[in-house]
């Protein structure tokens, strides 16, 4: 793996931002519907920018709130926020009010940089409306009790100051006396090792989790990520990857940034929308999540459109047929990573041998560490052998916000992921999925992962979730949850003969039960929360007394 040594003093935002704009000054870093600004004026903004944070009183280690879709807007703040020492909060767009309130409560944010709203969704109205303090505060001075440590709000869009909430205009207006000199110092004192952000997670927790990550571990992986994807300064990388998580940031945006790459954002995924951007701008490279990606593929335009600069994707997405990508010679399945490790430490080159990337999930990254440890007990157990995945290493939270230490890591410093796994002699890592959603049927273990890859191929799934329900033979049975491609009709028996043919016969589900994607329950970034869907699918057995291997559910 290339790239710069952790210790490496440049692993700052704004130096990594600096390096970039050197290198590359006027080639185009960034392209959106409506803007494009190449590398020279993006660091221009940043700096603009930077500068409204000191005047507005934004110290080094203030937490500074992002609540933004992928737009360029949204790279500045951030880099803006980095250069200047403050920890950037980014928002979950996707957030119900509660768990915006939550994270700008928790994460003790001080200052709210927004867009007005996006889609349906009319976050600055809603805000107002749930927080009235803030349109009848004064900018720079609220006193919200319910946000105590919020007092400013800037919002784009606004021809004039909403109350509390001042113009973007008016929040670039407070650095206009801040000199240069004075930003070069700021930069100067930040270092790689400065927390940099708070990253939230949602789980099937009551609350997100506040990850918090050095300013090196973000700025690392975007060269790592540069370095693993083969990019270079000719690629252009579309990417639906939210901004407000790991994957967003350093993967497409460091990754991109990293080679001195193009970086093609829209706000909202639409599938005729993204083919149009990927075929006009010439995307090289495509990041989107399989369900986006089989929606691409299935677009009534998509036949008729001209792909064929894709190159950087996985072979097996369905949209590399579409591009004429014949040849397994690239993907990046080789990989295992989480928000805690700031995506991805452990993963081979894109370019490996398909026989090696299909055989595992990559080896460590340099200055990480792995080790499989029994689930139960803690403690390592020799290659070779089954157990929990734990990591430490450069790239690792600081922690969790507010939680401390020593209910985070063992007393070795690792982190112990509840993913499971096992380790080579050699020390090439096998992930096998969630510890916690293995389906245990009849003495076997069964992954969801596996029977969920599968069904990506599915002509009729748009999503298929397996959950184990329990069973008083089995331990649990394998029920597939399954929400059908819009106009499909797939049935049971035929789903389950498809897989059949596919799978060991335990791993094929016992029943197959169609839901309609509204009856989901979803996390924040809009996974599917197991538990609730488990609890519907035991409803939907009782109510049907349904029967499995001898069991008739609802007599119990």
């Amino acid at each position: 793996m290339s790239g710069p040594a952790p210790s490496d003093p440049r692993l700052t935002f704004a130096r990594f931002l600096a390096d970039a704009a050197q290198r590359h000054a006027d080639r185009v870093a960034i392209v959106s519907t409506d803007a494009a600004l190449t590398y020279a004026e993006l660091e221009a903004r940043v700096g603009e920018l930077a500068r409204a944070l000191i005047g507005a009183g934004v110290v080094k280690g203030a937490r500074v709130a992002v609540w933004m879709a992928n737009r360029p807007e949204w790279v500045v703040a951030a880099y803006a926020v980095g250069s200047v020492g403050g920890v950037l909060v980014p928002l979950n767009t996707f957030a119900t009010a509660s768990e915006r309130d939550y994270i700008l409560r928790h994460s003790d944010a001080s200052l709210l940089l927004m867009q007005p709203s996006l889609g349906v969704h009319r976050f600055l109205d809603d805000l107002l409306a749930d927080r009235p303090g803030i349109e009848g505060g004064l900018a720079g001075r609220l006193r919200v009790q319910a946000l105590p440590q919020l007092r400013r709000v800037a919002c784009l869009g606004l021809d004039a100051p909403r109350g509390g909430v001042e113009t973007w205009d008016g929040l670039l207006a407070q650095g206009r006396d801040v000199p240069d000199a004075l930003l070069d110092a700021v930069r100067d004192e930040v270092e790689p090792c400065d927390d940099g952000l708070v990253i939230y997670t949602s789980g099937t927790t009551s609350q997100p989790k506040g990850v918090l990550h050095t300013q090196r571990a973000a700025v690392l992986q975007g060269h790592r990520f540069a370095d693993m994807l083969r990019f270079t300064p000719d690629d252009r990388v579309y990417t639906t990857y939210p901004f407000f998580w790991t994957a967003g940031i350093a993967m497409s945006i460091g990754g991109a940034f990293a080679a001195g790459a193009r970086l093609l954002v829209q706000e909202t995924f639409e599938a005729g929308a993204a083919l149009e951007m990927i075929e006009c701008c010439r995307a090289t490279a495509v990041h989107a999540w399989p369900h986006q990606q089989k929606a691409l593929a299935e677009h009534p335009s998509a036949a008729r459109r001209d792909l064929s600069s894709v190159v950087k994707i996985d072979s097996h997405s369905p949209i590399a047929v579409l591009a004429g990508i014949e040849k397994d010679a690239y993907g990046a399945g080789a990989s295992y990573g989480l928000s805690e490790t700031f995506a991805i430490c452990s993963a081979l080159p894109a370019d490996a041998p398909a026989e090696q990337r299909h055989a595992c999930s990559g080896r460590h990254w340099p200055g990480m560490a792995l080790r499989i440890v029994d689930p139960h007990t803690g403690a390592p157990v020799g290659a070779g052998t089954p157990g929990e995945i734990a990591v430490k290493g450069v790239t690792l939270m600081r922690g969790y916000y507010k939680v401390a230490p020593e209910q985070v890591f063992d007393a070795d410093g690792y982190f112990h992921t509840q993913d499971g796994g096992s380790l080579d002699a050699d020390g090439t890592l096998h992930w096998t999925g969630r510890l916690s959603n293995l389906i245990k049927t009849g003495g076997a273990n069964v992954s969801p992962v596996e029977i969920q890859e599968l069904l990506e191929n599915h002509p009729g799934i748009k999503l298929g979730i397996p959950v184990g329900v329990e069973h008083p033979t089995l331990g649990e049975a394998v029920v597939l949850c399954a929400v059908a491609v819009e106009g499909a009709t797939p049935d049971e028996a035929g789903v389950r003969a498809w897989l059949r043919e596919r799978l060991a016969a335990y791993k094929v589900p016992k029943r197959v039960l169609f839901f309609r994607a509204d009856e989901l329950v979803y996390t924040g970034n809009q996974k599917v929360q197991i538990e609730p869907l488990r609890q519907a699918a035991l409803r939907r057995l009782r109510e049907e007394r349904a029967e499995i291997q001898g069991h008739r559910f609802g007599t119990e």
